[in-house]
């Protein structure tokens, strides 16, 4: 779908732009036309001998791409011509076997289950490997103190390692999603005309499930030519991914502002680069996954509408899915490449996560201070006193600890109080607890 070169990097991964290509599209029709004489032959359905022969064929077939693509324009669809051009390279009597009770939804529908099932392998992997960059960060910096910020603010101490286990649990979730979804996304479509199989006789049902076993595919209670609830299903995953991994983006864009200066993408300075002003380095890998993000989300309305056929088989909707879903796979695939490279280059600065703490002043030790008032002044008095000594923290600039103890003269471990490390609550466990379900993962796979 991104047809300009000099942006094809930006938007695509290459093995998966291989996958979802014309020709590759193409192979996976044939590669169901074979499929599906094969099993005829096996069953009795055409004669023995021809099976082997229209399978030859197909996969020998020299495609005339001009032809296809004239011809394609008029009928609308790709498979007619496919059709006519494979048993031309048949011929003779086994060429009227080509194609036998089936209809051109049922060969591009099962060729996109193919395209699907290769793509997955591919994000299966990717998946894996960011989950296991995001553990090496996540162990090597589960004690890296930095500010944990809500509504944009300094809120109160977190650990850079829990921030990056925040990133990794989603995805956990959407391998276990994912899985969840196999079963009812890799399904052979077969449903002839109407979804009857009545070209078949009695015969349809055997035909359907022969046909779904040799390609390694489930076989579907029923033909499910307007039923796209499934591949809505699967776009839904898609755009949940992407979320996820621009979640992540966002996260590094904001903490490698200047002005921050707790992330860089990368140690290569000549990343990210402006043509004018030379200091810049810019988060342009985590820009193109937010807009990857935020693209597929916009297109998953479109599969929403897709959904909306009529009868048996439907007018538009289908053709909705051609424009839309390789996208979505092409988007995500390009997103999760540049997430694994943040997960295995980002360079943690944690010196500046260190200043940055010491620059709110005690501020996000508000909560702690508080609680370990109020037993001696009451809840109401004690969060009184803190937001007053606030107040004066920020004008005086200085310790809101130091400030406090001149307010009260409460026996409290001031000096304790007043270092972050101690507020951390139970981030140790919850990281530990997070890791023990990722010990399949190990951060050198590659």
């Amino acid at each position: 779908m991104f047809n300009a070169a000099m942006l094809n990097p930006l938007f695509t991964h290459s093995s998966t732009s291989t996958i979802l290509s014309d020709a590759q599209f193409v192979a996976n029709m044939l590669h169901v036309e074979a499929a599906l004489a094969r099993v005829q032959a096996k069953l009795g359905i055409i004669p023995a001998d021809y099976g082997e022969l229209i399978a030859a064929a197909a996969e020998s077939l020299n495609v005339d791409w001009e032809r296809l693509a004239v011809e394609t324009e008029r009928a609308g669809v790709p498979v007619i011509e496919l059709v006519r051009q494979l048993r031309e390279h048949v011929g003779g009597d086994a060429a009227s076997y080509v194609h036998w009770g089936a209809t051109s939804q049922d060969i591009m529908d099962t060729a996109l289950v193919l395209q699907i099932r290769a793509v997955l392998e591919n994000i299966d992997a990717s998946l894996h490997r960011l989950i296991s960059g995001l553990i090496r960060l996540a162990r090597e910096h589960r004690h890296t103190l930095m500010v944990g910020r809500t509504h944009a603010q300094p809120a109160v101490p977190i650990t850079f390692g829990l921030k990056v286990a925040g990133w990794i649990a989603p995805n956990l979730r959407h391998q276990e999603r994912l899985q969840e979804l196999k079963p009812r996304l890799l399904i052979v479509q077969f449903g002839g005309a109407a979804g009857t199989l009545a070209s078949l006789d009695k015969r349809g049902v055997e035909v359907r499930d022969a046909l779904a076993n040799e390609l390694g595919l489930a076989a579907p209670l029923l033909a499910w030519h307007t039923q796209r609830d499934t591949l809505v299903e699967f776009a839904n995953w898609l755009s949940l991914v992407t979320g996820t991994l621009a979640k992540m983006a966002q996260d590094v864009i904001l903490m490698a502002q200047s002005e921050v200066g707790e992330l860089r993408e990368t140690s290569d300075l000549e990343r990210g680069g402006s043509s004018t002003m030379p200091q810049k380095q810019n988060p342009v890998i985590s820009e193109i996954i937010i807009a990857a993000a935020r693209t597929n989300a916009s297109l998953l309305s479109a599969m929403h509408n897709a959904l909306i056929q009529e009868h048996e088989r439907g007018t538009h909707g289908w053709q909705v899915e051609w424009i839309v879903l390789p996208q979505m796979m092409s988007l995500m695939a390009a997103a999760l490449d540049k997430a694994v490279f943040l997960s295995e280059n980002l360079v943690v600065d944690s010196g500046h996560m260190r200043r940055n703490i010491d620059a709110t002043q005690g501020l996000m030790l508000s909560e702690a201070i508080s609680l370990a008032l109020t037993p001696h002044l009451g809840r109401a008095e004690a969060k009184r006193l803190v937001k007053l000594a606030g107040m004066h923290a920020v004008q005086e600039e200085r310790h809101l600890v130091d400030v406090v103890r001149e307010l009260t003269d409460t026996p409290l471990d001031w000096t304790g109080l007043k270092d972050e490390s101690d507020y951390l609550g139970v981030s140790d466990l919850l990281i530990d607890q997070l890791l023990s379900v990722c010990e399949g993962y190990s951060s050198r796979d590659s």
